[in-house]
């Protein structure tokens, strides 16, 4: 998979506290990345972690690089100043990827028609049904305003440093902001941003267990109506918070 050489393609992972996930995330990877005639690496991101996610994915043979400050934007960064390829693909330390995901993503970077993309999603577990209609909308919205849900975003590497990265004002939904940056660079460009007609992306329904109905709900109607509120790190805790963690 990996090369002497500087790889085409190189997967970024932010991870805080991924000690549960991360190992078989990794090893779908992995053998994913197998699947690919190109070379490539892996990059974990440890998020200052109290867990032992850093040793797991030293142990599977994977890059550690080390951000301080608990933030997804300056942790997909900070993988990303590290990376050495052409292509870069962010993926959650929660996701599992397939050999078809990132054929795909590589052989449309490849063409030079598009500047990046995402994938639709859905998860691991059966959600409430009114959340059902709620993934629903997203893979519509997603496919309709061409926006990468944060679990799977590939890109150009030109294109990514061009625009400054992930918005590191923002502490939830930067992978939106990153979408439609993305996509201005590459209209310039004669290029594309794409939703890819893969198979939706399986992700962990992990926030479903961990907060109540009307939490989540309560979520979703900021998001909506005011969506500033992803400026504040404090407001921003159903993406930073864990059970069991203090304060």
């Amino acid at each position: 998979m990996n090369s002497q050489s500087a790889p085409l393609v190189t997967v970024v992972i932010p991870a805080y506290n991924e000690s549960l996930y991360l190992a078989e995330t990794l090893r779908q990877l992995q053998l994913a990345l197998q699947s690919l005639s190109c070379s490539s690496e892996i990059l974990v991101v440890d998020n200052n972690s109290s867990d032992d996610t850093a040793a797991i994915a030293e142990e599977m043979g994977v890059k550690v690089v080390f951000e301080p400050y608990n933030q997804i934007a300056r942790a997909r960064n900070t993988g990303a100043r590290h990376a050495r390829g052409q292509f870069l693909l962010f993926l959650d330390a929660d996701t599992h990827v397939t050999p078809e995901h990132v054929q795909q993503a590589v052989a449309q970077l490849e063409t030079g028609n598009y500047c990046g993309g995402g994938v639709t999603v859905a998860f691991d577990s059966e959600p409430p049904k009114y959340f059902t209609w709620v993934i629903h909308y997203w893979n519509w919205l997603s496919r309709k305003m061409k926006w990468a849900a944060g679990c799977f975003i590939f890109c150009r590497r030109d294109a990514f440093e061009d625009i400054g990265g992930f918005n590191e004002k923002v502490y939830a939904s930067e992978e939106i902001w990153l979408s439609r940056q993305l996509r201005r660079w590459g209209k310039k460009r004669a290029m594309d941003f794409c939703i890819l007609s893969t198979p939706p992306i399986l992700s962990s329904g992990r926030k479903i267990q961990w907060y109540s109905h009307w939490q989540i709900i309560g979520v979703l109607f900021m998001m909506m109506f005011f969506p500033v509120f992803v400026r504040f790190r404090s407001l921003c805790q159903f993406w930073y918070r864990r059970p069991g963690d203090e304060g």
